[in-house]
């Protein structure tokens, strides 16, 4: 199936939106890293730094629009199958995660219109939400329960991610013939340096829901920028906040990579 030409364009616009915040959150990892200032810190801090340049809240606003793009695009391959997935239970469960891919930019793209139409100070803090999301779960029946095999779905995500990128099966959705051969390969190291990196965070992300948990405590979960904070605070830890920011730097630019060369089918 083709994709219809506004879906294509909202997606790839999304792709771009992307490699923008991954971008930004890699290097100022590595800023930090080297005490060049910068600060751990995920997508809301991301959001914040844009909104601070001059023009920034204007980005803002095309972020937003991409990353609304983006979870369209995600529900049309969920709901309408747009790449195939398939109905048997590996096609069903690929396809409740595209809508929850959807769901997560979509809200990512609500907090980048806030701050985008009333400035940095609406972002409403992105480790201390987290916290407060997860202590709302907690407080239910099951809650406890339904935190920590959350956990464990992010770790399996980010397993897979890496798994993805040793594979190069994220080569698969790419229209390589469009590229020659040297661009063919920075593409692989790049998406290979970047699933890695985003995995490495995924299963940190995870085992920190699991923890809090476990030990029935909210603050123990923590996002993106307290697993690059956590990476700082080991041995070694400079190098090691260094090395998985740099593959967020790489996996902003396959992303970008995305937004030229990803095959994107619709109805």
């Amino acid at each position: 199936m083709v994709a219809s030409p506004w879906v294509e364009w909202l997606a790839r616009l999304g792709f771009a939106a992307k490699g923008v915040v991954y971008a930004i959150v890699g290097v100022l990892a590595v800023q930090y890293a080297f005490g060049q200032g910068g600060k751990t810190s995920g997508t809301t801090g991301a959001f914040e730094t844009i909104a601070g340049e001059p023009f920034g809240q204007i980005l803002l606003a095309i972020i937003a629009l991409g990353l609304v793009g983006y979870s369209i695009w995600q529900f049309a391959r969920a709901g309408m199958d747009a790449d195939d997935a398939g109905s048997d239970m590996k096609g069903i469960a690929k396809r409740i995660g595209y809508a929850c891919n959807g769901i997560l930019h979509m809200g990512l793209s609500f907090i980048a219109a806030s701050m985008a139409i009333m400035g940095a100070s609406s972002s409403g803090g992105g480790e201390s939400s987290i916290s407060d999301w997860t202590a709302t779960v907690m407080s239910e029946p099951f809650g406890r329960w339904l935190v920590g095999i959350g956990g464990v779905i992010v770790i399996g995500v980010g397993l897979y991610r890496i798994y993805k990128g040793y594979s190069t099966k994220f080569t698969q959705s790419l229209d390589l013939s469009e590229m020659n051969s040297t661009e063919r390969t920075w593409t692989v190291r790049f998406g290979r340096m970047g699933l890695a990196a985003q995995g490495i965070v995924f299963m940190m992300i995870g085992s920190f829901f699991v923890q809090a948990a476990m030990q029935f405590d909210p603050n123990e979960a923590r996002g993106v920028g307290g697993a690059l904070q956590t990476l700082a605070q080991q041995p070694y830890g400079p190098w090691l906040l260094a090395l998985v920011a740099l593959g967020l730097v790489a996996h902003g630019i396959y992303n970008f990579i995305l937004a030229r060369y990803r095959r994107i089918q619709a109805v």
